[in-house]
């Protein structure tokens, strides 16, 4: 990589760093580009180079937090032994969900919006194809990939509307005693969704 292209890269990530921290610290509604700009000390000009606007940048913001939670689940779950490919799945759940519950602001910025659309976003601008990954993760590569689009929506889906109250506010319980009704929920959806699957 050339000199500048390491230059832009480095300004992008000192936008995206400085958003971020004005982001959860002010609110994203009383943040402006002119505070972005300010904080990362570069042009206005500058900022359009990467983003059309605050929500542009704000996307991006949650698709690479996203991101950042799904690939360190996906790392811790490679050292571990499981018995079945739908405890590795409710693993990479529960490395979410502790990473998430370690660092709440994270919950905080995405909102409630820990979902489909954010993981959607997180597939189409990364270089990692999660479909596959998790069509592997399951050992079912006679899926398709709108078989695995759906299921994914719907864990996702699932997981992203129930923790928010759970991890912010404790209601309507604390995080652990709510896992277990959780990952029963999810390990019927898997089993119901194969079940249904090899039926066809």
């Amino acid at each position: 990589m050339g000199k500048v292209e390491a230059n832009k890269l480095q300004k992008e990530k000192n936008l995206l760093d400085t958003a971020y921290e004005l982001f959860t610290t002010k609110g994203i509604s009383k943040t402006s580009i002119a505070d972005i700009v300010e904080r990362a000390n570069v042009a206005k000009g500058t900022f359009y180079l990467y983003f059309r606007d605050k929500y542009d940048l704000q996307n991006r913001l949650i698709v690479r937090k996203a991101e950042h939670l799904f690939d360190h689940a996906l790392a811790h779950s490679d050292y571990q032994r499981f018995d079945a490919p739908t405890d590795r799945i409710l693993a990479i759940i529960e490395d979410i969900l502790d990473q998430i519950s370690q660092n709440p602001i994270i919950l905080r910025f995405i909102s409630k919006n820990l979902s489909w659309g954010i993981f959607q976003g997180a597939l189409s601008k990364s270089e990692t194809d999660y479909i596959g990954v998790f069509q592997q993760l399951l050992g079912r590569p006679d899926l398709s990939r709108q078989d695995m689009v759906l299921l994914i929506y719907t864990v996702t889906e699932l997981v992203g509307s129930s923790i928010h109250s759970v991890i912010l506010e404790q209601n309507p319980t604390d995080l652990e005693t709510y896992k277990p009704y959780l990952y029963r929920s999810v390990r019927a959806i898997l089993e119901s969704f194969f079940q249904q699957k090899d039926m066809e």
